[in-house]
């Protein structure tokens, strides 16, 4: 297990009077029981594990301390660390970059440091990236769930330390939705659906790294800066500011409606509210019957949500500049609201609302939902239109064994 241990850097105390003048050189005073991302650790244990080097940094608009202050300013600031070269996942550096769309290589305004896409021409650091830079550090909030591409983006960055020679350090952040896990051991990989992790995995950033590291065949010298003060809560319960991860996840609370609603939204079918105020906090399409299917939904068993008939009209995305109805899903508590079931909940319902509305018919739109859900057998469930129940019990299957296959990673218990 001595490849498990967390690595932590000492404390080094600041005795040259001039290193004072730097702005946030010393750490900021937070409360009592405060929970404090990675970066905040890293920087109250005066920075050990980075003096003396040269450094790269994945990160986006996402990486800050609990102050607020960028991970990219706090790197430039801090004494014997010389950052080199910053690297942009999905969504670019700054997070503005549409889903799908590529990303540019390009250079830093504020700190001229040149910025390096992980999500264009290649989506793994090369050898030409990675020269001169002699630790590679990730900062980024993920969302807590599978198809969100940062996981894939961490993977193919250890790939890159591993062959390289490169210590990589994960600077760990919470997961937005806590504990819980859900979902199915997937069969068909992608960048959307990148290794064997159910859809919502219970893990931080940092723990899903140390079981990366520890499942390869080669491993990279992999150092995790943990979280303190925290305990498994989710987003909201930890007192931290939320950034805004991608164009579409605005709120923390919006990690739980893309679990929600996000699978589903890859059939051609729904609008769940890409081009609205509420991305994923809406599902319906034009002319669907808004009371009965917000009727159908609140008769089931889904603790932890409630659903409000609704109309709305998208600016972009599917069913663009056209009248949608159907419901507003209202998350009432998060310690009990299972997120992935909802897809297949509100497929159900609607099949009921409104039984010819075509979900499977496009064959583009289907691969993309097998990509997803990383198996054929998701999909073939759902045509052959059993009920809701069954679809859940066959999509959790992997949850229970993954779970104790990944305890012993936990670093919050």
């Amino acid at each position: 297990m001595n490849s498990l241990k967390i690595a932590l850097a000492l404390f080094v105390p600041l005795t040259c009077p001039c290193l004072l003048l730097l702005a946030q050189a010393a750490p900021p005073a937070y409360e009592s029981g405060a929970v404090l991302p990675g970066v905040d650790v890293l920087q109250q244990r005066g920075f050990g594990l980075l003096r003396g080097q040269r450094v790269g940094l994945v990160t986006n608009q996402t990486g800050r301390n609990r102050a607020g202050m960028a991970t990219i300013d706090i790197l430039r600031r801090a004494p014997g660390v010389q950052l080199v070269a910053l690297y942009a996942p999905e969504h670019g550096i700054r997070g503005k970059v549409e889903a799908g769309a590529g990303v540019r290589n390009g250079r830093d305004a504020p700190s001229g440091l040149p910025i390096y896409s992980l999500y264009g021409a290649t989506r793994q650091p090369t050898a030409a990236m990675l020269r001169g830079v002699q630790t590679l550090v990730f900062d980024m909030q993920d969302v807590g769930a599978r198809s969100y591409t940062f996981l894939a983006t961490l993977e193919k960055c250890r790939q890159a330390c591993a062959a390289h020679n490169i210590p990589l350090v994960v600077l760990d952040r919470p997961n937005p939705l806590g504990r819980t896990i859900e979902g199915n051991i997937p069969q068909k990989f992608s960048f959307v659906c990148p290794f064997p992790i159910p859809y919502r995995y219970g893990l931080t950033v940092g723990e899903v790294a140390l079981w990366l590291n520890a499942r390869a065949r080669k491993k990279c010298l992999l150092k995790v800066v943990p979280l303190q003060n925290y305990k498994g809560q989710t987003f909201s319960q930890t007192g931290l500011l939320w950034t805004r991860s991608s164009p579409n996840i605005p709120r923390s609370s919006s990690a739980f409606f893309y679990a929600a609603t996000g699978i589903l939204g890859e059939l051609p079918a729904l609008s769940v509210g890409i081009g609205t105020p509420w991305p994923f906090e809406v599902v319906g399409a034009p002319g669907l019957d808004a009371q009965a299917l917000a009727a159908r939904l609140n008769s089931r068993p889904l603790r932890g949500w409630k659903f409000r008939p609704a109309t709305w009209v998208p600016s972009h995305g599917r069913y663009s500049h056209k009248r949608c109805q159907g419901v507003y899903i209202e998350l009432t508590d998060e310690r009990v609201a299972q997120a992935t079931r909802l897809n297949f909940e509100i497929f159900m319902a609607v099949r009921q609302v409104a039984p010819k509305l075509g979900f499977f018919r496009s064959s583009r739109h289907n691969a993309l939902f097998d990509t997803v859900c990383g198996t054929l057998q998701v999909r073939r469930l759902m045509q052959r239109e059993p009920n809701a129940n069954t679809l859940w019990l066959v999509w959790n299957r992997g949850a229970v064994k993954f779970q104790q296959q990944t305890y012993k990673f936990r670093l919050y218990r």
